[in-house]
Protein backbone atom coordinates (compact mmCIF):
# COMPACT_ATOMS: atom_id res chain seq x y z
CA UNK A 1 0.00 0.00 0.00
CA UNK A 2 1.22 3.75 -0.83
CA UNK A 3 3.41 4.61 2.00
CA UNK A 4 4.80 8.35 1.14
CA UNK A 5 3.17 11.53 -1.12
CA UNK A 6 5.22 10.34 -4.19
CA UNK A 7 3.92 6.65 -4.33
CA UNK A 8 2.79 6.08 -7.95
CA UNK A 9 0.40 3.22 -9.20
CA UNK A 10 1.26 2.03 -12.76
CA UNK A 11 -0.98 2.28 -15.45
CA UNK A 12 -1.43 -0.23 -17.47
CA UNK A 13 0.52 1.49 -20.40
CA UNK A 14 3.58 1.33 -17.71
CA UNK A 15 3.15 5.00 -16.72
CA UNK A 16 3.29 6.10 -12.92
CA UNK A 17 0.91 8.26 -11.76
CA UNK A 18 1.19 9.62 -7.93
CA UNK A 19 -1.71 8.31 -6.09
CA UNK A 20 -2.14 11.52 -4.78
CA UNK A 21 -2.11 15.09 -6.28
CA UNK A 22 -3.34 18.66 -6.00
CA UNK A 23 -6.93 19.71 -7.96
CA UNK A 24 -7.82 23.18 -9.17
CA UNK A 25 -11.14 23.50 -9.64
CA UNK A 26 -12.70 26.75 -9.13
CA UNK A 27 -9.36 28.23 -7.78
CA UNK A 28 -9.22 31.47 -9.53
CA UNK A 29 -6.34 32.13 -12.49
CA UNK A 30 -3.29 34.74 -11.13
CA UNK A 31 -2.35 34.57 -7.78
CA UNK A 32 -4.35 31.70 -5.92
CA UNK A 33 -3.79 29.23 -8.43
CA UNK A 34 -0.15 30.03 -8.72
CA UNK A 35 0.91 30.04 -5.26
CA UNK A 36 -1.60 27.26 -4.66
CA UNK A 37 0.41 24.94 -7.25
CA UNK A 38 3.70 26.22 -6.24
CA UNK A 39 3.14 25.63 -2.35
CA UNK A 40 2.04 22.01 -3.01
CA UNK A 41 5.08 21.25 -5.05
CA UNK A 42 7.54 22.84 -2.40
CA UNK A 43 5.54 20.80 0.15
CA UNK A 44 6.41 17.58 -1.88
CA UNK A 45 2.81 16.83 -4.30
CA UNK A 46 4.34 15.74 -7.72
CA UNK A 47 0.67 15.72 -9.52
CA UNK A 48 -1.30 18.91 -10.77
CA UNK A 49 -5.24 18.19 -12.30
CA UNK A 50 -6.01 21.41 -14.33
CA UNK A 51 -8.29 21.35 -16.82
CA UNK A 52 -9.37 23.75 -20.40
CA UNK A 53 -12.42 25.39 -18.56
CA UNK A 54 -11.11 26.02 -15.09
CA UNK A 55 -9.34 29.22 -16.96
CA UNK A 56 -6.18 28.79 -14.70
CA UNK A 57 -4.02 27.03 -16.67
CA UNK A 58 -1.28 30.00 -17.43
CA UNK A 59 -1.22 29.96 -13.40
CA UNK A 60 -0.82 26.33 -13.03
CA UNK A 61 2.00 26.65 -15.43
CA UNK A 62 3.62 29.30 -13.42
CA UNK A 63 3.31 27.64 -10.31
CA UNK A 64 4.45 24.28 -11.30
CA UNK A 65 7.95 26.70 -13.22
CA UNK A 66 8.05 28.32 -9.48
CA UNK A 67 7.17 24.88 -7.56
CA UNK A 68 10.02 22.98 -9.28
CA UNK A 69 12.41 25.90 -8.80
CA UNK A 70 11.65 25.68 -5.39
CA UNK A 71 12.05 21.89 -4.72
CA UNK A 72 15.17 21.43 -6.55
CA UNK A 73 12.99 19.15 -9.21
CA UNK A 74 13.10 18.53 -13.09
CA UNK A 75 9.51 18.32 -15.17
CA UNK A 76 9.96 14.94 -15.85
CA UNK A 77 9.61 14.32 -11.78
CA UNK A 78 5.79 16.04 -12.23
CA UNK A 79 2.65 14.74 -13.23
CA UNK A 80 0.43 16.99 -14.61
CA UNK A 81 -3.02 16.46 -16.60
CA UNK A 82 -5.63 18.71 -18.07
CA UNK A 83 -8.37 18.25 -19.97
CA UNK A 84 -10.44 18.94 -23.34
CA UNK A 85 -13.59 20.55 -22.99
CA UNK A 86 -17.03 19.79 -24.53
CA UNK A 87 -17.23 22.28 -27.05
CA UNK A 88 -13.39 21.20 -28.69
CA UNK A 89 -14.51 17.63 -28.80
CA UNK A 90 -14.14 16.52 -32.63
CA UNK A 91 -10.64 15.29 -34.10
CA UNK A 92 -9.05 18.29 -35.39
CA UNK A 93 -10.90 20.39 -32.26
CA UNK A 94 -9.49 18.03 -30.02
CA UNK A 95 -5.76 17.94 -31.60
CA UNK A 96 -6.31 21.98 -31.31
CA UNK A 97 -7.43 22.25 -27.79
CA UNK A 98 -4.03 19.91 -26.70
CA UNK A 99 -2.12 22.34 -28.17
CA UNK A 100 -3.65 25.16 -26.62
CA UNK A 101 -3.47 23.86 -23.16
CA UNK A 102 0.31 22.96 -23.88
CA UNK A 103 0.94 26.28 -24.60
CA UNK A 104 -0.82 27.81 -21.88
CA UNK A 105 0.63 25.85 -19.11
CA UNK A 106 4.09 26.65 -20.70
CA UNK A 107 4.32 22.83 -21.34
CA UNK A 108 6.11 20.45 -24.06
CA UNK A 109 3.70 17.63 -22.92
CA UNK A 110 1.25 16.78 -20.63
CA UNK A 111 1.61 12.87 -18.72
CA UNK A 112 -2.50 12.71 -18.71
CA UNK A 113 -5.02 14.26 -20.99
CA UNK A 114 -8.71 13.60 -20.44
CA UNK A 115 -12.05 13.99 -22.11
CA UNK A 116 -13.88 16.24 -19.81
CA UNK A 117 -17.97 14.58 -20.13
CA UNK A 118 -18.99 12.30 -22.54
CA UNK A 119 -20.77 14.20 -25.05
CA UNK A 120 -22.96 12.03 -26.79
CA UNK A 121 -22.19 11.62 -30.05
CA UNK A 122 -18.65 13.98 -29.89
CA UNK A 123 -16.45 11.52 -27.65
CA UNK A 124 -15.55 8.65 -30.01
CA UNK A 125 -14.01 11.37 -32.72
CA UNK A 126 -12.18 13.17 -29.40
CA UNK A 127 -10.64 9.70 -28.64
CA UNK A 128 -9.34 9.20 -32.00
CA UNK A 129 -7.33 12.26 -31.28
CA UNK A 130 -6.49 11.21 -27.94
CA UNK A 131 -5.11 8.03 -29.51
CA UNK A 132 -3.46 9.96 -32.47
CA UNK A 133 -1.53 12.67 -29.90
CA UNK A 134 -0.37 9.78 -27.95
CA UNK A 135 1.08 7.23 -30.83
CA UNK A 136 3.11 10.73 -31.97
CA UNK A 137 4.37 9.92 -28.37
CA UNK A 138 3.24 13.82 -27.29
CA UNK A 139 1.35 13.19 -24.09
CA UNK A 140 2.29 10.37 -21.71
CA UNK A 141 -1.48 8.48 -20.99
CA UNK A 142 -5.27 9.96 -21.83
CA UNK A 143 -8.02 9.02 -20.37
CA UNK A 144 -12.01 10.08 -19.28
CA UNK A 145 -13.49 11.97 -16.98
CA UNK A 146 -16.96 11.30 -15.95
CA UNK A 147 -17.80 8.26 -17.61
CA UNK A 148 -20.54 5.67 -16.67
CA UNK A 149 -20.01 2.14 -17.55
CA UNK A 150 -22.01 2.45 -20.34
CA UNK A 151 -20.12 4.68 -21.61
CA UNK A 152 -16.78 3.34 -21.38
CA UNK A 153 -18.25 0.14 -22.93
CA UNK A 154 -19.33 1.88 -25.88
CA UNK A 155 -15.53 4.39 -26.25
CA UNK A 156 -13.88 0.89 -26.32
CA UNK A 157 -16.15 -1.25 -28.72
CA UNK A 158 -14.38 1.66 -31.13
CA UNK A 159 -11.21 2.61 -30.07
CA UNK A 160 -7.65 1.03 -31.11
CA UNK A 161 -6.78 1.36 -26.79
CA UNK A 162 -9.23 1.66 -23.76
CA UNK A 163 -8.94 4.60 -21.36
CA UNK A 164 -5.52 4.57 -19.00
CA UNK A 165 -8.14 6.58 -16.13
CA UNK A 166 -11.35 7.16 -15.62
CA UNK A 167 -11.58 10.14 -13.18
CA UNK A 168 -15.05 10.89 -11.60
CA UNK A 169 -17.31 12.19 -8.41
CA UNK A 170 -16.39 9.54 -6.26
CA UNK A 171 -16.73 10.35 -2.34
CA UNK A 172 -18.13 8.31 0.89
CA UNK A 173 -21.50 9.61 -0.75
CA UNK A 174 -21.19 8.21 -3.78
CA UNK A 175 -19.23 4.76 -4.22
CA UNK A 176 -19.71 3.69 -7.39
CA UNK A 177 -19.35 0.35 -6.60
CA UNK A 178 -20.19 -1.14 -10.16
CA UNK A 179 -17.74 1.49 -12.32
CA UNK A 180 -15.14 0.35 -9.92
CA UNK A 181 -15.54 -3.01 -10.45
CA UNK A 182 -16.11 -2.28 -13.94
CA UNK A 183 -12.39 -0.37 -13.76
CA UNK A 184 -10.68 -2.86 -12.24
CA UNK A 185 -11.68 -5.75 -14.56
CA UNK A 186 -10.71 -3.75 -17.35
CA UNK A 187 -7.34 -2.19 -16.06
CA UNK A 188 -8.58 1.02 -16.09
CA UNK A 189 -7.56 3.32 -13.39
CA UNK A 190 -10.16 5.17 -11.17
CA UNK A 191 -9.50 8.41 -9.61
CA UNK A 192 -11.64 10.72 -7.61
CA UNK A 193 -12.45 14.14 -8.14
CA UNK A 194 -14.31 15.99 -5.20
CA UNK A 195 -13.06 13.13 -2.69
CA UNK A 196 -13.94 15.82 0.20
CA UNK A 197 -17.96 16.31 -1.54
CA UNK A 198 -16.58 19.81 -1.57
CA UNK A 199 -16.66 19.68 2.26
CA UNK A 200 -20.25 18.66 2.68
CA UNK A 201 -18.82 15.62 4.80
CA UNK A 202 -16.62 17.41 6.82
CA UNK A 203 -18.96 17.51 9.81
CA UNK A 204 -20.36 13.62 9.50
CA UNK A 205 -20.46 11.75 12.66
CA UNK A 206 -19.56 8.43 11.51
CA UNK A 207 -16.37 10.20 9.59
CA UNK A 208 -15.72 12.35 12.82
CA UNK A 209 -15.90 9.37 15.30
CA UNK A 210 -13.40 7.00 12.64
CA UNK A 211 -11.08 10.58 12.41
CA UNK A 212 -11.19 10.87 16.37
CA UNK A 213 -10.28 7.67 16.72
CA UNK A 214 -6.86 7.82 14.36
CA UNK A 215 -6.49 10.91 15.36
CA UNK A 216 -6.65 12.37 12.16
CA UNK A 217 -8.66 15.05 10.55
CA UNK A 218 -11.85 13.74 8.31
CA UNK A 219 -10.24 15.23 5.41
CA UNK A 220 -7.44 12.81 6.45
CA UNK A 221 -9.75 9.00 6.76
CA UNK A 222 -11.62 10.19 3.54
CA UNK A 223 -8.22 10.22 1.27
CA UNK A 224 -7.07 7.51 3.31
CA UNK A 225 -10.32 5.52 2.30
CA UNK A 226 -9.37 6.42 -1.97
CA UNK A 227 -6.41 5.64 -1.52
CA UNK A 228 -7.33 2.18 0.34
CA UNK A 229 -9.90 1.55 -2.19
CA UNK A 230 -7.26 2.44 -4.90
CA UNK A 231 -8.43 5.30 -6.17
CA UNK A 232 -6.04 8.22 -7.37
CA UNK A 233 -7.42 11.53 -5.89
CA UNK A 234 -6.87 14.91 -6.25
CA UNK A 235 -8.09 16.78 -2.80
CA UNK A 236 -8.47 20.96 -3.93
CA UNK A 237 -7.26 23.29 -1.14
CA UNK A 238 -5.72 26.98 -1.94
CA UNK A 239 -4.03 27.18 1.85
CA UNK A 240 -1.04 25.43 2.50
CA UNK A 241 -1.58 24.06 5.92
CA UNK A 242 -4.78 22.40 4.46
CA UNK A 243 -2.38 21.03 1.18
CA UNK A 244 0.00 19.56 3.60
CA UNK A 245 -2.53 17.83 6.17
CA UNK A 246 -4.21 16.42 2.94
CA UNK A 247 -0.43 14.87 2.31
CA UNK A 248 -0.39 13.48 5.65
CA UNK A 249 -2.19 10.38 5.54
CA UNK A 250 0.59 7.87 4.92
CA UNK A 251 1.15 6.73 8.41
CA UNK A 252 -2.18 5.63 9.59
CA UNK A 253 -4.04 2.85 7.87
CA UNK A 254 -7.68 2.08 8.40
CA UNK A 255 -9.35 -1.20 9.67
CA UNK A 256 -11.70 -3.23 7.37
CA UNK A 257 -14.23 -2.20 9.76
CA UNK A 258 -13.69 1.58 9.44
CA UNK A 259 -13.73 0.67 5.56
CA UNK A 260 -17.01 -0.56 5.83
CA UNK A 261 -18.31 2.08 7.79
CA UNK A 262 -17.33 4.49 5.73
CA UNK A 263 -18.93 2.38 2.38
CA UNK A 264 -22.33 2.28 4.07
CA UNK A 265 -22.35 6.27 3.58
CA UNK A 266 -23.52 5.48 0.12
CA UNK A 267 -26.40 7.27 -0.93
CA UNK A 268 -25.91 7.58 -4.55
CA UNK A 269 -25.71 11.71 -4.06
CA UNK A 270 -23.40 13.63 -6.13
CA UNK A 271 -22.33 17.14 -5.73
CA UNK A 272 -21.67 17.49 -9.69
CA UNK A 273 -23.82 17.00 -12.43
CA UNK A 274 -24.88 13.44 -13.63
CA UNK A 275 -22.97 11.95 -16.34
CA UNK A 276 -26.12 10.77 -18.11
CA UNK A 277 -27.83 13.92 -17.72
CA UNK A 278 -25.81 17.29 -18.55
CA UNK A 279 -26.77 20.07 -20.80
CA UNK A 280 -23.05 22.01 -21.47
Amino acid sequence: MTKHLQDTTTLYNGVKMPWLGLGVFKVEEGAEVVDAVRTAIRNGYRSIDTAAIYGNEEGVGEGIRLGMKDAGIAREDLFITSKVWNSDLGFESTLAAYETSLKKLGLDYLDLYLIHWPVEGKYKEAWRALETIYKEGRVKAIGVSNFHVHHLEDLMKDAEMKPMIDQIEFHPRLTQKELQAFCRENGIQMEAWSPLMQGQLLDHPVLKEIAERHQKSVAQVIIRWDLQNGVVTIPKSIKEHRIVENADVFNFELSADDMAKIDALNENLRVGPDPDNFDF
